[in-house]
Order: C-alpha cells, then sequence, then structure tokens
C-alpha cells in the first residue's frame, strides 16, 4: 500500500503540530517540509473537519491540535483519507471474481489488511512525533 500525497501531508501536518508549544500557521508547515502551501491548506481543512485540528481566526490565530496526540491513532486518520484501504478489490466487495466463491486469497489479503490496521492504531501521534528540538535543527 502507497499513501496518497494528501494522507502524506495530513500525517506530517499532525506531526508538526504535535511538535510546537503554540499555534502554527499553514505556511510555517508548508515552509518546513517545502511543499506546496495550497496542499497543507486542503489538508488541513479536512483534519478539522475530522476534528483533529482546530482554526483560530484573528489576531494570534493559526492552527493546532485539537485532541491529545496520545489519542490520535495513525491508523485512524490513515483510515480516514484513504478511505478504502482493501489490498484488492475482492476482499471489500463480493462477486468481482468468478473464483471469489473459493479464494484462499481474498482471506490472506482480509488478514494482512487486519494486522495492518491493528499496528497501525497502536501507534498513535505521541509515538512518532518529533521534538521541536529536532524540527528547529532542520531549519
Amino acid at each position: 500500500m502507497q499513501l496518497t500525497m494528501q494522507t502524506d501531508y495530513a500525517l506530517r501536518t499532525l506531526m508538526y503540530l504535535a511538535s510546537q508549544d503554540d499555534r502554527a500557521t499553514v505556511a510555517n508547515v508548508a515552509e518546513l517540509f517545502q511543499i506546496s502551501s495550497h496542499h497543507v491548506a486542503k489538508v488541513v481543512n479536512q483534519l478539522s473537519r475530522l476534528g483533529y485540528i482546530r482554526s483560530v481566526r484573528g489576531m494570534g490565530g493559526g492552527i493546532e491540535l485539537a485532541v491529545p496526540l496520545e489519542k490520535i491513532r495513525l491508523g485512524d486518520v490513515i483510515e480516514r483519507f484513504e478511505g478504502n484501504l482493501h489490498l484488492l478489490e475482492c476482499v471489500g466487495t463480493e462477486n468481482v471474481c468468478i473464483i471469489q466463491p473459493f479464494c484462499k486469497l481474498k482471506g490472506v489479503l482480509a488478514e494482512a489488511e487486519r494486522v495492518q490496521l491493528e499496528y497501525l492504531n497502536s501507534v498513535t501521534l505521541a509515538d512518532v512525533a518529533p521534538s521541536h528540538r529536532q524540527l528547529k535543527s532542520i531549519t
């Protein structure tokens, strides 16, 4: 499985915010990772709608985590951004292949998906967030 750019940017944005003591801006995130601020803004909008971050307008505004980082599970974020995580269409849909009723591969792939998601949900943002010092050292 390869994650989409949107999911990648969402995870990077969350990691950045987790390492900050104060609110940040879309421009801060985009500048650090050298990515498009337009794409970061789209991701921030989605993260906000999903309840992971909050956006504060006006003087002193910016973006910040809305949920403690220990409660943000990577599997949940990935699943919400990616949607369908199936390795093959047959794992999540019936009657897409003629051998589906007796295919053993479908069960193997379903188990692989389950194990992967279980592992990703055992990891929180707190487990992967860099320290403020680490991010400062690369700027």
